[in-house]
């Protein structure tokens, strides 16, 4: 618990949303199963084991100590997710958390829910990847694939992005994306395609060409998406959905399968993309194997030839 209570006293004011404590990333032994969120005005505290009481007392008192410290007279809000099946629970531990929750994230605006379902409506792994949207969705249509609460779609638009389509199955989280548009002061250029992916393909197609395509989905949701089975399935479809010289931002975060999965699967697929880089991950993200870590690829179409021109 020791490298838990060093982060802890180690936190530095901010407004963004971040992660505080990484133990799910191999570094610190015996703390593999905990992470520690900054969701301002709250902190979420995830476990994926059991936790006792007198180690959540202990934590408390950590953070208790460390705010009176940074926001000197400001209460202490925290929420605790245990996400081992046999204790699966979400406690206010203390204070409160705002409703509606708004958090920022490099000045862009995002609704959450700390205490509803294990999804909080924005992965802080994936910040690196939104900037990266951000810096270069300048001038393109994009198509945004499982697009959850549409955090890509926000950063394109903001980044000057011509237009964005966004696909996801999940009504619930389209709703979510489509307040968070109005929130960075968005009322134009997006569009909500609540469908199943695999059945939408006419209408993606009929869309595009896209300049950037992003891909983010589950690495294992029952009915929906197999990452072992459907990646192929999406990969075929890329090339015929890319403008000449557009990008993909292709995104894994599943531990078993490694970033060779990824492009051997493209190298079969789609082997006319080239691989340009792997994004690296937020620092406060550090992983001991970072195979394992999340996963996010660039890849780009080929140019329109002399021939073609």
């Amino acid at each position: 618990m020791q490298a838990l209570l060093d982060a802890i006293a180690r936190i530095e004011p901010s407004s963004d949303a971040r992660r505080i404590f990484h133990g799910r990333g191999g570094l610190h032994p015996g703390c593999e199963a905990w992470a520690l969120d900054a969701f301002p005005p709250a902190f979420l505290f995830t476990s994926f084991q059991p936790v006792a009481d007198a180690a959540l007392a202990t934590i408390h008192d950590a953070l208790t100590a460390r705010c009176a410290q940074i926001a000197p007279g400001e209460p202490l809000n925290w929420v605790f997710q245990c996400r081992h099946d046999s204790q699966p629970t979400t406690r206010l531990m203390a204070g409160s958390v705002p409703e509606p929750h708004v958090v920022t994230e490099r000045g862009a605006r995002y609704l959450v829910h700390l205490q509803k379902g294990q999804n909080h409506g924005l992965f802080l792994d994936m910040a690196e990847g939104r900037q990266w949207v951000r810096e270069h969705a300048q001038g393109h249509k994009v198509l945004n694939l499982f697009a959850y609460t549409c955090a890509f779609s926000v950063v394109a638009l903001l980044g000057g992005a011509k237009q964005v389509v966004n696909v996801d199955m999940s009504s619930g989280a389209m709703a979510l994306g489509q307040q968070n548009h109005p929130l960075n002061g968005l009322t134009a250029g997006a569009s909500f395609l609540n469908h199943d992916i695999f059945k939408t393909w006419g209408r993606i197609t009929r869309g595009g060409p896209y300049g950037l395509v992003i891909v983010d989905p589950p690495s294992f949701q029952k009915g929906s998406f197999v990452a072992t089975k459907d990646y192929a399935r999406l990969m075929r479809r890329l090339p015929e959905l890319l403008r000449p010289d557009g990008q993909v931002l292709l995104c894994l975060n599943a531990p078993e399968l490694s970033t060779a999965f990824l492009m051997e699967q493209m190298r079969e697929c789609a082997p006319e993309l080239i691989f340009e880089q792997r994004l690296p991950n937020p620092v406060s993200f550090a992983d001991a194997s970072p195979a394992r870590a999340l996963k996010v690829l660039v890849y780009r179409a080929p140019p329109l030839s002399k021939a073609d021109a």
